[in-house]
């Protein structure tokens, strides 16, 4: 059995990033809308309020998101197949995650927005 292969470490290099960032967002986050640096949508630059919403949902969703990305790294030690096969696997479990983080995120902002100002 191939404890290193490909499913195993492709998302297992980017889970720690997606933590890293959550916490670094987390700690410093942007304060004013920019082009630089943040959670930066069409949805989330039109307003400091959606802005600093933003901010502190992505945070938080990147490291929930980072673990579990990390956590199913892992089946690569139990899983074997071509090498090709564990890098589209490994790359379409990414690919999954930032869909999902993108979707939670512009929810959880249009749903706070859209309540505060009823």
């Amino acid at each position: 059995m191939d404890f290193l292969n490909d499913l195993l470490l492709v998302p297992l290099l980017v889970g720690p990033i997606f933590i890293i960032s959550g916490i670094i967002l987390n700690l410093f986050p942007p304060k004013k809308i920019n082009s630089l640096y943040g959670y930066r949508t069409i949805n989330s630059m039109k307003s400091q309020e959606r802005w600093d919403y933003a901010q502190k949902v992505s945070a938080s969703e990147l490291i929930k998101l980072g673990l579990i990305l990390t956590i199913l790294s892992f089946l690569g030690i139990f899983i074997n197949f071509s090498e090709i096969i564990e890098i589209l696997i490994g790359l379409g479990l990414i690919i999954t995650v930032i869909i999902i983080l993108f979707i939670r995120i512009e929810r959880a902002i249009n749903r706070k927005c859209n309540s505060s100002k009823q």
